[in-house]
């Protein structure tokens, strides 16, 4: 970092410092060059800040790195008044030790409501999934809840780990989880359905958990969790991209089923290898869903078959609430109907 570029970062540092009674602050520094120094300065001067109740921090692209996140975490700790927090710090080179500092950090802010946290495309891996789990564990009072984590090398450790932490969001209605592109199998797709099945006030739920290595019993087990939430009613699940199997598809079904509360499903299955017993399956279990309104279905590019389709119809026509179906069921060979 250039001499320059840190005295204007110590200016700020210090200015913010001395804005104790800042209740409302916006602050965007993405695409610069603030650096580990930088970060962890900015933390510092956050940390005097002990009236916020609205942060919005915009550090993308700044090479902050673990020292940096870490740095960041302990000035947010300070801030325990915080009610609504968005930090985003993707593409930064933070990794386990970063996000668990983060966590640490995040711990303390015991009030937070409201947390949008975008950390996509650094290497947090495992542990710094599991980290930041436990940190969250903490902010039993959060309602509203995005995490940004894909492309972050996580696995199952990682996955269950974060699992964990948000069984004990009790209090969550919103949530938003990308975990997209990493490397969660079936281990880590049971251990965030059980941490979910726990979240029993949740209302809204858009999980993405495409491009992973999920198979049958993963997608079956996650959806065990998610029909214990039984008071979701608008439910967004992407799974495009794994290798859920027939297997999956049904289980899914049978356990979509349960949320009886259930109004809006959009169900992004495409590219897992389902053939006519999974469409079959999903077919049964979404039958059974009566209260759904609006449905969107992605099931192209994979193996079913005439009877497969016949079923799945067969079962969404006893939907006999839903007013909108948008259904993509193009497969690589020909479904053929009898007349």
């Amino acid at each position: 970092m250039h001499s320059e570029q840190i005295l204007k970062n110590i200016n700020l540092c210090s200015g913010l410092a001395k804005c104790i009674n800042l209740s409302n602050l916006t602050l965007n520094l993405d695409d610069n060059q603030i650096g580990e120094k930088g970060a962890s300065g900015l933390g510092s001067g956050l940390a005097k800040c002990i009236n916020l109740s609205n942060l919005n921090l915009q550090l993308n692209h700044n090479q902050i790195g673990d020292k940096g996140a870490s740095g960041l975490g302990s000035g947010l700790a300070k801030c325990i008044n915080l009610s609504n927090l968005t930090l985003n710090l993707n593409s930064n080179k933070i990794g386990d030790e970063g996000a668990s500092g983060l966590g640490s950090g995040l711990a303390n802010c015991i009030n937070l409501s409201n947390l949008t946290l975008n950390l996509d495309h650094n290497k947090i891996g495992d542990e710094g999934a599991s980290g930041l789990g436990s940190g969250l564990a903490n902010c039993i009072n959060l309602s509203n809840l995005t995490l940004y984590l894909h492309f972050n090398l996580i696995g199952d450790k990682g996955a269950s780990g974060l699992g964990s932490g948000l069984a004990k969001c009790i209090n969550l209605s919103n949530l938003t989880l990308n975990l997209h592109s990493n490397q969660i199998g079936d281990k880590g797709a049971s251990g965030l359905g059980s941490g979910l099945a726990k979240c029993i006030n949740l209302s809204n739920l858009n999980l993405q958990l495409n491009h992973n290595q999920i198979g049958g019993k993963g997608a079956s087990d996650l959806g065990s969790g998610l029909a214990k939430c039984i008071n979701l009613s608008n439910l967004t699940l992407e799974l495009n991209h794994n290798k859920i199997g027939d297997e999956g598809a049904s289980g899914l079904g049978s356990d979509l089923a349960k949320c009886i509360n259930l109004s809006n499903l959009t169900l992004y299955l495409h590219h897992n290898k389902i053939g006519d017993e999974g469409a079959s399956g999903l077919g049964s279990g979404l039958a059974k869903c009566i209260n759904l309104s609006n449905l969107t279905l992605y099931l192209y590019s994979n193996q079913i078959g005439g009877k497969g389709a016949s079923d799945l119809g067969s079962g969404l026509a006893k939907c006999i609430n839903l007013s909108n179906l948008t259904l993509y069921l193009q497969q690589k060979q020909f479904i053929c109907f009898g007349l």
